[in-house]
């Protein structure tokens, strides 16, 4: 068993897994995996900069990984570090790359989202790949917090889309008051516009992936796993619970429908809620419900397992 590192560091959330890895049987065993909402792209989609404050927050966070990693006995040579779409859509991402550099020791890897989307595929199907009653081939639909990845494959990937309608970006868009404050809850008018923005991207997706083609439709990162632990009524939140559950669309559907009508509050007090996706929760729900929709899935497969597990792979492969 080989041990290294992967930190993945999104719009929304930065994460981290430190694992021993078994190339020639496929097995990956988490030592660790962590998550800190520091929500780097705030405001990037207005302003086209991070703004000072996210980037101390994800930095500050940089730093208590750094000090996990070297708990491991992991070396910079097994860590890999990659920044998706607010560091690709920033002026000034280069502030960002040098304070990763200075306290991890490695040049973070803005990525494309092809390249985020591949990694993705990797980490959520790895394990379905074994399965032979799993329905292929996978649709795989990773919701960020400034974008959302669909692929499509088999054993490998044959086509793949990344979009901006992140939940994150989506709520600053459509979901905020004049004054930069969340609707709580949204009027129509909010809702029918971010709906048809997700319709817009979703058609965009289509043009190069072909949804309508998923066997299996598997659903990553945080806004698809908190729907999953809300249908679960969990008490709190439960990756083991979480990972490879399977949830109806009408059960999505009743989901998505109370997020967008309850206020700050009632989404606070969901018990398996973090505090970080609060405000977001509902426009990345309703990401997962419309694909659903547009794809004309029944179900979803969800997955804990995604580009964390995949980035983790390819340091294997380097």
């Amino acid at each position: 068993m080989t041990t290294a590192a992967a930190i993945d560091c999104g719009t929304n959330s930065i994460r981290l897994l430190v694992a021993d890895a078994d190339p020639e049987t496929g097995q990956l065993v988490d030592r660790e995996r962590r998550m800190e909402i520091v929500r780097l792209g705030q405001g990037v989609d207005r302003t086209g900069r991070l703004a000072p404050e996210a980037l101390a927050r994800t930095l500050a966070a940089c730093r208590d990984y750094a000090a996990a990693i070297a708990a491991h006995g992991v070396t910079p040579d097994r860590l890999r570090f990659v920044a998706t779409s607010a560091s690709r859509d920033a002026e000034n991402r280069d502030d960002f790359v040098r304070g990763v550099k200075e306290i991890l020791g490695v040049v973070p890897e803005v990525i494309t989202g092809d390249e985020e989307a591949a990694l993705s595929f990797t980490g959520a199907t790895r394990e379905l790949a074994g399965r032979p009653e799993v329905a292929r081939p996978f649709l795989v639909m990773d919701i960020g917090g400034g974008s959302t990845e669909f692929v499509l494959g088999d054993d490998r990937v044959s086509a793949a889309r990344s979009v901006d309608i992140g939940c994150v970006r989506l709520t600053e868009r459509h979901l905020t008051t004049a004054d930069g404050a969340v609707a709580d809850p949204p009027g129509p008018e909010a809702l029918a516009a971010l709906t048809a923005d997700i319709d817009a991207a979703l058609e965009l997706a289509a043009e190069r992936v072909p949804l309508e083609r998923a066997g299996t439709l598997v659903g990553l990162a945080g806004s698809v796993t908190t729907v999953a632990a809300m249908a679960l009524e969990l008490s709190e939140y439960d990756p083991a619970a979480i990972h490879h559950a399977v949830l109806e669309r009408e059960r999505v559907r009743e989901i998505v429908d109370w997020l967008l009508r309850a206020t700050h509050a009632e989404r606070a007090a969901v018990p398996s809620m973090h505090p970080g996706r609060v405000d977001v929760i509902g426009a990345g729900a309703l990401v997962l419900l419309r694909a659903m929709e547009r794809a004309d899935v029944a179900r979803v497969t969800v997955s804990e397992h995604d580009i964390l597990d995949g980035l983790l792979w390819s340091v294997l492969a380097r």
